[in-house]
């Protein structure tokens, strides 16, 4: 069964390759949806997939790229919105 979580993600995350990383993970994890840069220094993402997937998924974004620092991550489970595939949004 597939679901949808919202990942807010804040700390030391951007110009440090972690949308890259996210993308690279996604792949790996066969995740579908989108990561975006927030004008507030956060990195949000939206990924699709199922459940024990996302779950493993979550737990990388937990620890994000070497060059990062991840301090705090909100997830919230929302309504399945059917992405194809997985892209950066800009």
């Amino acid at each position: 069964m597939k679901i949808h979580y919202s990942i807010y993600i804040n700390g030391r995350v951007q110009n440090v390759g972690f949308r890259y990383f996210v993308v690279m993970k996604a792949g790996e994890y066969q995740i579908n949806g989108t990561v975006k840069n927030e004008a507030d220094g956060a990195v949000v993402v939206e990924a699709e997939g199922a459940k024990e997937q996302l779950d493993i998924f979550l737990a990388d974004l937990k620890k994000g790229p070497g060059w990062a620092r991840v301090d705090d991550v909100k997830v919230s489970q929302l309504p399945v919105a059917d992405y194809n595939g997985f892209k950066v949004v800009y």
